[in-house]
């Protein structure tokens, strides 16, 4: 691999790292309050569940697709791409979050209702400590899935390592296409690596 190619690839390696890490953080700001509030809503939770469930039966590039024409969110280029990748991310989040609080023992939570708990101390005492592998699983699940799904964002001006597998796809060259696929399966399995091994310190013993 000579000088102008690994720097390209080190470039859209690192593109491709930040529109993953500014998807995520944006789902997760989304997604995690929602968990929190739709487990104390039963009537709302199957709505914004089914929501982000039909969001997820898109395909991708449709969805990209989809938002391009749209005013103000629309557009060819980053911000559409990670639009579209947020709401991908948001399900495996928010159902995580979800699972994670309801499966909270309840003789736990009417323990803390006995010891005078407030309904803030219980969730930040209580619920989201012994969630936390359930949440943290949850967004290994959004950020590995993220990783592969963004390669297509380079269809539409998206950036990262998509644009080398179009590239190649464009050049019948098996090489380039390589140059973009190699690197986000490596970023892909790093992720789900560092995240396991987050999700299993959190775990009760």
């Amino acid at each position: 691999m000579d000088n102008a190619l690994a720097s390209e690839v080190l470039s859209l390696s690192l593109e491709h790292l930040e529109m993953v890490i500014i998807t995520i953080a944006i789902a997760a700001a989304l997604a995690l309050p929602a968990g929190v509030l739709l487990a104390r809503r039963k009537g709302a939770r199957r709505w914004a569940v089914g929501f982000a469930n039909i969001a997820q039966t898109i395909p991708s590039l449709a969805l990209f697709g989809f938002l391009v024409p749209l005013p103000l969110i629309g557009g060819i280029g980053k911000r559409t791409a990670i639009i579209a990748l947020c709401l991908y991310a948001l399900l495996p989040i928010l159902r995580n979050t979800l699972l994670g609080i309801l499966g909270v023992d309840p003789a736990v939570r009417e323990s803390a209702v006995a010891m005078g708990m407030t309904e803030r101390q219980i969730l930040w005492e209580v619920e989201l400590p012994l969630a936390a592998p359930a949440i943290v699983a949850g967004l290994r699940l959004a950020t590995v899935a993220t990783i592969g799904t963004a390669t297509i964002a380079a269809a539409i001006g998206g950036g990262g390592l998509g644009v080398f597998i179009f590239r190649g796809i464009s050049m019948v060259d098996t090489p380039t296409v390589l140059a973009g696929a190699l690197p986000a399966a490596v970023m892909a399995i790093a992720a789900d690596e560092g995240l396991e091994w987050i999700e299993r310190k959190l775990s009760p013993a």
